[in-house]
């Protein structure tokens, strides 16, 4: 039987690094895109929305940068201590994004996640469109995907731990048995049961793991 489950957001949570962004760096719209996901972490536009305003700028990119882009990302400090503290305790950890799964999935299989899902880039022809494939994950389909993980292993939703810093995670944290603030946007600050602030790292979680 799964003691517990941990589930974690990825960009600025279980990453340092905001993956869109180091992608925007590839097309030469870092400012224009930098701008759209901070308004978007703080709940100031839909999460939906700023997802396809941001993509379409990656459009006709060679599909060679994710491969470099997997490359510049850099893991959480904490987040290898965290992951093998759920284990040890009979647990598992699993990362739900609403960044791209050609990012995640390589990552996930690296650090020893348990579970994972993410939105999928279109790539044709060996380049990017400038879309994401359906269905997206947002913030109903974080909370959905930790409600049916926890289902499928047979965890109670009271031993459940989501970790989340901006207002796209807020649905999963509000369901979840623990939510916990990584270095958190103020709207979701608020509202989580924990707040972890830099400069902490996620190894800051394991205190608040159910026993």
């Amino acid at each position: 039987m799964t003691a517990l489950l941990v589930v974690t957001d990825v960009d600025s949570t279980l990453i340092r690094d905001e993956v869109i962004e180091l992608l925007a760096d590839e097309a030469g719209a870092r400012a224009e895109i930098t701008e759209i996901t901070t308004r978007a972490m703080h709940g100031d536009i839909d999460f939906l929305e700023s997802l396809h305003q941001r993509v379409s700028a990656l459009g006709d990119l060679p599909e060679a940068v994710l491969a470099r882009t997997l490359e510049r990302v850099r893991v959480s400090p904490g987040a290898e201590e965290l992951i093998a503290a759920v284990h040890e305790r009979d647990g598992r950890i699993g990362a739900i994004s609403g960044g791209f799964s050609q990012i995640l999935e390589p990552l996930a299989e690296r650090l020893g996640l348990d579970l994972w899902r993410a939105n999928k880039l279109e790539v044709v022809d060996g380049r990017l469109t400038g879309r994401v494939t359906e269905p997206i994950v947002d913030a109903r389909r974080k909370a959905e995907t930790l409600a049916g993980w926890a289902a499928e292993l047979g965890v109670p939703m009271e031993r459940t731990v989501a970790v989340g810093d901006g207002a796209n995670d807020l649905q999963m944290m509000a369901i979840a048995g623990v939510s916990v603030g990584y270095r958190p946007k103020p709207v979701v600050a608020e509202r989580a049961d924990v707040v972890i602030p830099a400069p902490q790292g996620l190894d800051a979680v394991i205190p608040f793991l159910p026993r």
